[in-house]
């Protein structure tokens, strides 16, 4: 390896690394972000939210608020009627969203029932499983031998915890719910109907959360482990301090001072739901959509399926079989090589 070519292209690369790279004229690799641009364009994204909080809490409302449309579960039955679901139960709706050329796939899970009955030991257990099946269907998907170029995601990227702006602490149900959940899929608390607290009890309450939280070693996101730069830090440090957000949803107009703007009409006022000065519905917005919605994805994937995908492939029990894999692993003699790669 000490040809001169080799001495000298090494030179190069070790000059370039250190110093930063000076390139001798234009290269053009800036053009591969234009390259996924279109391609993002092209094939749209998926994005799947949770919503979960006894009925009454405003959770339709404040989804058809996040993406101005009429995305959720009630709003495209028709005929809903307004029943108290007498066990807990998964409803998922899909729609897909166009904005400047940018298609989503969005897919509302709605979870009616729960907290919602006199004993509510467990309500818990039936949207654990619902997460649990997602990352198994991506799994068994991704094992396949033959697999698909775009696997179909349905995995949880966020789940909306509503809590009610009772201006006391966290009740055990949520205590319960939040410790769960918050070990296998990206929880974002909020205060519901916030417009019912006054501005200090507000904070109060806010604070209190944030305490029973921190006692309870519940984590919710944006966890500070994940954080990847002193710049993600500093804002996703502002994000924890204000959480959770307290918000206000409607989808009705109304005009002030000659502009339409998002709001609740009451005898004393309106309270605009998109002012910062009313309520925190547009900074749950940003995060959830404007800034942070790939790296809920990104958690989703790297963090929460992957622990699942280890845990799964670590089973003894994970039947190869059933994906017609383990004679064809044989027959390729690299059982051995997957048996000790599964265990990393």
């Amino acid at each position: 390896h000490n040809s001169p070519t080799f001495l000298f292209v090494y030179g190069l690369n070790k000059l370039s690394s250190e110093s930063g790279t000076d390139l001798f004229g234009y290269v053009g690799i800036e053009a591969v972000l234009d390259q996924m641009r279109s391609k993002t364009m092209k094939a749209g994204f998926e994005f799947n939210i949770m919503v979960v909080g006894q009925s009454g809490l405003g959770k339709s409302t404040l989804v058809n608020t996040l993406f101005k449309s009429k995305v959720s579960r009630k709003s495209c039955t028709p005929n809903y009627e307004e029943k108290i679901s007498k066990t807990v139960k998964l409803h998922t709706v899909s729609h897909v969203i166009e904005e400047k050329g940018v298609k989503m796939k969005l897919t509302v899970i709605d979870t009616p029932g729960f907290g919602d009955q006199i004993n509510n030991e467990n309500c818990w257990e039936p949207i654990l499983k619902y997460v649990n099946e997602q990352y198994e269907k991506y799994l068994r998907e991704e094992l396949h031998v033959n697999r698909k170029r775009r696997i179909p995601d349905s995995r949880v990227h966020c789940c909306i915890y509503f809590l009610p702006a009772t201006g006391h602490r966290l009740r055990p149900i949520d205590v319960e719910f939040l410790k769960r959940l918050g070990k296998i899929v990206s929880i974002v608390p909020i205060i519901a109907k916030a417009d019912t607290l006054t501005i200090e009890e507000r904070q109060e309450f806010k604070e209190r959360i944030r305490q029973d939280l921190a006692a309870n070693g519940i984590h919710v996101y944006p966890q500070k482990e994940y954080d990847e730069d002193p710049e993600e830090r500093i804002l996703n440090d502002r994000i924890r301090e204000s959480i959770p957000f307290a918000v206000v949803g409607t989808d009705k107009e109304h005009q002030v001072n000659g502009n339409k703007v998002l709001g609740r009409k009451t005898k004393w006022g309106i309270i605009e739901v998109e002012n910062v000065a009313h309520c925190e519905f547009a900074n749950l917005r940003d995060l959830l959509i404007r800034s942070h919605l790939q790296d809920l994805k990104d958690v989703t994937h790297n963090i929460h399926y992957e622990t699942y995908r280890v845990r799964r492939l670590n089973e003894s029990n994970m039947d190869f079989s059933e994906l017609g894999l383990s004679t064809w692993l044989l027959e390729n003699g690299t059982a051995d090589k997957w048996e000790s790669e599964s265990h990393l």
